[in-house]
């Protein structure tokens, strides 16, 4: 059962918990299809080393997606208001990945209770490859 969360059961400095996964090529290339994404850096290795790059990439919509997993998985009632991301370094496939998010600002508004969060996407040698922010509607 997932944890229901609320705007005052939070506070600045929590760290919501971390999402480690490895993606496959095969989980990555699935995405670019469904995303129609064109290029071959997504598909292969050999096409994107054609395009001049070391190897298949993953998109960065799937490390956006992957950031908005870790904050839907936060708890019940999250709802994702913004998000944004630096691309720092490129996110490969079958390489350990770790996603992790710290709440660094509430505020309340006439249109709802506000969580800011920093995001990291980091390899398991703690290279940062993507960082962002996140706005989070909590009940």
């Amino acid at each position: 059962m997932t944890k229901r969360l609320s705007f005052d059961s939070v506070e600045v400095g929590d760290d919501l918990p971390p999402l480690r996964l490895t993606l496959s090529n095969e989980q990555v290339r699935d995405y670019a299809v469904a995303a129609d994404m064109p290029g071959g850096r997504f598909f292969s290795d050999e096409a994107a080393q054609a395009e001049g790059l070391p190897g298949q990439i993953v998109p960065g919509n799937l490390s956006l997606a992957l950031f908005s997993r870790l904050l839907g998985a936060w708890g019940a009632g999250v709802r994702l208001k913004r998000l944004s991301a630096t691309f720092r370094a490129l996110v490969r496939p079958n390489v350990p990945l770790v996603l992790n998010a710290v709440v660094v600002e509430k505020h309340l508004s006439d249109h709802g209770n506000f969580v800011e969060c920093d995001l990291v996407l980091e390899n398991a040698d703690g290279d940062r490859l993507v960082t962002g922010t996140a706005t989070v509607a909590l009940p």
